[in-house]
């Protein structure tokens, strides 16, 4: 996920630097997305890890 949103911010880059300004706009919006996305993804994992392996489980079963 990480990955495709480094893609999208380069061909937001690109595209604005070719002139594309709605290419570009699209293209950075959706990188925005993706990174949020990943960050949020990306703390619940830490969270998850620093509650153990079986936290998942436990919050379920509860």
């Amino acid at each position: 996920m990480l990955k495709y949103a480094i893609i999208f911010a380069l061909i937001a880059v690109v595209a604005g630097a070719l002139g594309f300004t709605g290419l570009a706009a699209a293209s950075a919006g959706l990188a925005k997305l993706l990174f949020g996305l990943f960050l949020v993804l990306a703390v619940i994992f830490l969270v998850l890890a620093a509650l153990g392996v079986g936290a998942a489980k436990k919050i379920l079963d509860e």
